[in-house]
């Protein structure tokens, strides 16, 4: 009996095998499990093929046409080289709109950048209970909530002679039609409408820095202000960075806030680069000069997008 016990457990303490080790698929069993080679190019065919014809076709042909005479009303244009270039270039209008765009641009991205800094600091704060905090950002993101029709008939109607900005100032001035406060006005209606793009984006960098940095600050006897400056802006100078030229692109393309408020009236004081190239096209028929306009805004739009995208890059 004793023996047949000692057997039993000898046998149990005896390692069990290894599982077998399964082959390697080869030959049509691996190739169904792998797919066709060319299977991830037919996933991204279709984008390809829209941003072929969306993109790359309607931007070849503009470049083609702003060499030729005036294209589209005319039935054989003829092959005119840089003249059209030289004809924009030289054109007062288009410096007058140069001019607009630069201090639309600037102005707009800068006050975004503070506001959306100033909001979302505030938002952040331990100061603010969380009820406030919730009311503030429902407040402060109404703006961009809006789309650009909505913004511009609502700014037509309390910066209008009777409406209620003149009201509440008790004055008859006329935002938007004066010569020397019109650029002003639709500069501040853009700032209103573009703040709340940077103050979300900076809110969550905000929520995203650690908070022992503060502490360790704090330890070594920084001030509010120098926690701001060596921690607070260290940490969100590549959104800081990235915004802030995003920005800087899609500012100075703006088009249908300028042209549903002034129309880049009066005398061309807030003719942009974007109005002065439809009333080419659609008020002066003359697309060729259109197509070299765009062309130039092609190329200088280009310059912002190699900065950011060389942004991009180092950052990653």
């Amino acid at each position: 009996m004793m023996i047949t016990t000692t057997t039993t457990l000898t046998e149990s303490a005896e390692p069990s095998a290894p599982p077998p080790t399964p082959t390697p698929m080869q030959g049509p069993a691996r190739r169904r499990r792998l797919g066709h080679p060319g299977e991830p190019y037919a996933f991204i065919a279709p984008t390809a093929v829209l941003m072929l014809v969306l993109m790359i076709v309607p931007i070849v042909l503009v470049i083609g046409y702003s060499f030729m005479d005036n294209v589209i009303t005319k039935k054989n244009p003829e092959f005119v080289g840089i003249e059209n270039f030289v004809e924009v270039l030289t054109d007062g209008v288009f410096a007058t709109a140069l001019g607009n765009t630069l201090f639309f641009t600037i102005v707009s991205v800068v006050a975004h950048l503070l506001l959306g800094l100033g909001f979302s600091m505030l938002l952040n704060s331990p100061l603010v209970s969380r009820a406030s905090r919730a009311v503030f950002r429902v407040i402060y993101i109404l703006p961009w909530l809006f789309t650009a029709a909505v913004i511009a008939v609502l700014w037509r109607m309390l910066l209008n002679p009777n409406g209620v900005v003149n009201y509440l100032l008790s004055s008859d001035v006329e935002w938007l039609s004066s010569p020397s406060l019109a650029l002003g006005a639709v500069t501040f209606i853009n700032i209103w409408a573009g703040y709340p793009f940077f103050m979300i984006s900076l809110l969550a960098g905000l929520q995203g820095i650690p908070a022992d940095l503060y502490e360790a600050a704090t330890v070594d006897g920084a001030n509010g202000w120098q926690r701001f400056r060596n921690v607070t802006l260290p940490q969100l100078r590549p959104i800081i960075i990235s915004m802030t030229l995003l920005d800087l692109i899609w500012t100075s393309q703006q088009f249908a806030l300028i042209w549903m408020t002034t129309g880049g009236g009066p005398i061309h004081v807030t003719e942009m680069l974007s109005t002065f190239t439809y009333k080419l096209a659609f008020s002066r028929y003359e697309f060729a000069l259109a197509s070299t306009s765009a062309v130039i805004i092609l190329l200088l739009s280009m310059v912002l997008a190699f900065f950011y995208v060389r942004h991009q890059r180092a950052r990653d």
